[in-house]
């Protein structure tokens, strides 16, 4: 069974940085390329960063995605955040012909 579990979320300042994690099992990790997505209030989910692939334009330079194959895990490195980035973050994983997602972890970015 595919778990996929976001964590690290928060309320930061704009400015400030803040890293996301999501804990996965139920699949050969290291096999398959993950995703980090956002939905913000009102919007339509879009895709944040996927490893060794594309950035969203709007968060290039600011985010970096990575993986630690060992500990299933797969991080979103958020710097210089914004209040534009305010969203709940999700991760996902294509596997076996289904999309898999988290529930996802808020970030609130306000002073």
């Amino acid at each position: 069974q595919v778990q996929l579990v976001e964590s690290g979320g928060g309320l930061v300042q704009p400015g400030g940085s803040l890293r996301l994690s999501c804990a996965a099992s139920g699949f050969t990790f290291s096999l398959y390329p993950m995703s980090w997505h956002r939905q913000a209030p009102g919007k339509e989910r879009e895709l944040v960063a996927r490893i060794m692939s594309n950035y969203a334009d709007s968060v290039k330079g600011r985010f970096t995605i990575s993986r630690d194959n060992a500990n299933n895990t797969v991080y979103l490195q958020m710097n210089n955040l914004a209040p534009d980035d305010t969203a709940v973050y999700y991760c996902r994983v294509f596997y076996g012909g289904m999309d898999y997602w988290g529930r996802g972890t808020l970030v609130t970015v306000s002073s």
